[in-house]
């Protein structure tokens, strides 16, 4: 009977356990919208965590493909850098964000024109 127990005990702590996990995995794919101007882009991440290793694709403006660099993830804060080209020139765009649930919030990083720029950005995981 005591075993029987137990084992109740322990499938049940599991049940509840294993969906706070699942939410603090950024693998999948995340989906937000930016707005630069009168234009409004569609960026999407498709992201795969491998221990702390964060890899995957961004897909920006006319659906180009880069893929992300510098990827982590540790305590639901999930970072990467993306490559991207821009009129013939090269910059790198840092996004840092927190997850929860099926949401990251955080900011994007660049440079333009020599000055530092920042915004916000929310992402939704797609379903």
């Amino acid at each position: 009977m005591k075993r029987l127990v137990a084992a109740v005990f322990v499938l049940a702590f599991v049940g509840f356990v294993s969906p706070a996990r699942a939410a603090e995995d950024p693998t999948g794919t995340w989906k937000w919208t930016t707005t630069l101007g009168d234009n409004t882009i569609e960026s999407t991440l498709k992201a795969k965590l491998e221990g702390d290793k964060l890899t995957g694709t961004y897909i920006g403006r006319n659906n180009t493909e880069s893929p992300i660099s510098d990827g982590t993830f540790k305590d639901n804060v999930v970072k990467f850098n993306v490559v991207r080209e821009f009129g013939g020139n090269k910059f790198t765009i840092k996004y840092s964000g927190t997850l929860s649930g099926d949401t990251i919030k955080g900011k994007s990083e660049f440079e333009r024109d020599g000055q530092a720029q920042s915004r916000d950005w929310e992402a939704k995981r797609q379903k």
